[in-house]
């Protein structure tokens, strides 16, 4: 089997395509431990190294999944954890503090039963915690041995060029896909310009950008705005533009989607999630999609940036990504 393509993200090196783990721990709907394992297993064997999961899912359920996933096959493994989101029964809080980083990776750490992590994430942004103390305290953890790089999830531009100056950042993670995708494209100025990588989760829209959805009743998260009654018909109109496109090529949707995410750079690597092998691997098929830059471009122009109805997150979710 043919190695997958590597891209760099700061000074590490990732397949071109991640595995994201988040919705193996019932995030959208019901999931199975030993199927999710195998999943990940799989990924392994196809070469698709690059784990993402963090202590927020399932509230460390999915840490100790990958982790069983893992065992005996840690050295194949590219592991990716977040910190800085806490649950508080239905709420979630965010913590930015040097002792809570430190506690937090020695608790993932654990669950994940390495000794250590090889991208360690700050999940959300702390307003109440300038950012030079929080990266401060995760540079540290790379001074223990505890972490190799690390990177930042949904900052803003001012924020990386602040933390990037206290350590380098590797990675910044952001939503960013055909759906979503001018807030990512601003972040992506700024991360081209001091040489930090881009990982893109939810690349295919939380599922709107595949073949898989063509009502409400498909959809796999349907608390996300996008899947509104008001904005479901706007946004499914966008998808079926694609979905011809991709037809013409001779790809599934998400292929084409992939693609062109793909196509923006080197520096973003997609992070798509599933908890079906056949699924991952549809994934993996869009490293064989070739599109040319007019392809490229009547992509984006069928779903125009800003094109999509309904936010990202609901409001309150909203609240704590900076923009």
């Amino acid at each position: 089997m043919a190695a997958l393509e590597q891209r760099k993200l700061g000074g590490l090196t990732v397949p071109a395509l991640g595995l994201g783990c988040m919705s193996m721990s019932g995030i959208y709907g019901q999931s199975d431990d030993e199927t999710s394992i195998a999943v990940i297993r799989h990924a392994l064997d196809r070469g698709e190294s690059f784990l993402d999961t963090a202590d927020v899912y399932g509230n460390g359920h999915n840490e100790e999944l990958v982790a069983r996933a893992i065992a005996g096959r840690r050295g194949e493994a590219i592991l990716a954890t977040k910190f800085g989101q806490k649950r508080s029964a239905n709420a979630f809080a965010v913590d930015g503090t040097p002792a809570y980083v430190q506690s937090a990776c020695e608790a993932s750490l654990k669950r994940l039963g390495v000794d250590h992590i090889d991208l360690y994430y700050q999940h959300r942004v702390d307003p109440a915690t300038p950012i030079e103390d929080t990266v401060g305290a995760m540079a540290k953890l790379v001074q223990q041995g505890k972490v190799r790089h690390l990177g930042l999830s949904e900052a803003a531009p001012d924020t990386i060029r602040r933390a990037h100056k206290v350590h380098p950042i590797a990675a910044v993670q952001t939503e960013y896909s055909l759906l979503y995708r001018v807030e990512a494209e601003a972040t992506r100025r700024v991360t081209r310009e001091l040489g930090i990588g881009f990982v893109a989760y939810s690349p295919l829209g939380r599922g709107f950008l595949t073949d898989a959805v063509k009502n409400v009743a498909d959809a796999p998260a349907r608390m996300m705005p996008r899947y509104s009654d008001q904005n479901f018909a706007t946004n499914r109109a966008l998808v079926d533009k694609i979905e011809a496109m991709a037809k013409a090529k001779g790809c599934t949707t998400g292929q084409l989607v992939l693609a062109w995410l793909l196509a923006q750079g080197d520096d973003v690597v997609p992070i798509p999630g599933t908890k079906r092998s056949a699924r991952l691997d549809e994934n993996l098929g869009a490293l064989s999609v070739k599109l040319t830059p007019d392809d490229v471009t009547k992509i984006g122009a069928a779903i125009p940036p800003g094109a999509a109805a309904g936010s990202r997150y609901p409001e309150a979710a909203m609240g704590h990504v900076q923009r």
